[in-house]
């Protein structure tokens, strides 16, 4: 029996190179009548309220955001830039050249996969369509859940709905949303990672404090499976 019975992957910059985000969002908010920067403003700061589905749907969470940057929009203006925005997210969005065959890799050694995210709307949109989608057992986004990560609950309910037990699972991230330390919190094995385009990521709330193993490539972590003892 492997060491581990699952493997659990953060999302943005993990099994997705560095975030940044690209021209679509700026065009967004021109189209709901405000400046852009004032609606990044909101954004930034409010990822995390935003993350747990504070405000509703994707449309409710939009009109607040926009009037928070002084915009009015008409419901029309809203229902275009709903789809505009999951477009917007899913072009910044990069799968790492070695994810998918990670993922298979970890697959093949008969072990569950899940990935755990804080996300806003567009990321349950979109994942399902990306070549990844297969390879994942569970996933598990914030703006469903109601919590962030480092909150227990996301990594517990990853493992309810893998049956598994917290201690049976290596997670991995880069660190956002304090989420290394949140894992080993419920009882994980946390692994960062530390890949150097991460240099530029989009990331809120960062492990800074995080002493333990990291690997600088998601190929990596088949390595570091296949020599679970060293961990140990």
């Amino acid at each position: 029996m492997p060491a581990y019975q699952a493997v659990l992957f953060d999302f943005f910059g993990t099994l997705t190179r560095s975030v940044k985000r690209g021209p679509q969002h700026a065009e967004i908010a021109r189209a709901l009548g405000c400046d852009p920067d004032a609606v990044l403003s909101v954004l930034d700061r409010t990822f995390e309220v935003r993350a747990r589905g504070q405000f509703g749907s994707a449309e409710a969470t939009l009109r607040w955001v926009t009037e928070q940057a002084g915009g009015s929009p008409r419901p029309a203006q809203l229902q275009a830039a709903v789809p505009a925005r999951v477009d917007a997210l899913r072009a910044d969005t990069q799968l790492r050249a070695d994810a998918e065959s990670v993922l298979s890799a970890v697959k093949r050694r008969g072990l569950r996969t899940a990935v755990i995210s804080d996300c806003t709307h567009e990321l349950p949109a979109f994942l399902p369509s990306m070549p990844i989608a297969p390879l994942l057992d569970v996933s598990v986004f914030s703006v469903e859940v109601g919590r962030c990560k480092p909150d227990p609950l996301m990594y517990l309910e990853a493992c309810w709905r893998l049956r598994v037990a917290p201690e049976d699972c290596l997670y991995v991230g880069d660190g956002g949303s304090r989420e290394l330390t949140g894992a080993a919190a419920v009882g994980m094995t946390p692994v960062r990672l530390s890949a150097p385009d991460l240099a530029d990521h989009l990331v809120f709330n960062r492990d800074e404090d995080f002493a333990g193993p990291s690997v600088s490539s998601l190929s990596a972590i088949v390595d570091l499976l296949d020599r679970v003892p060293s961990l140990n």
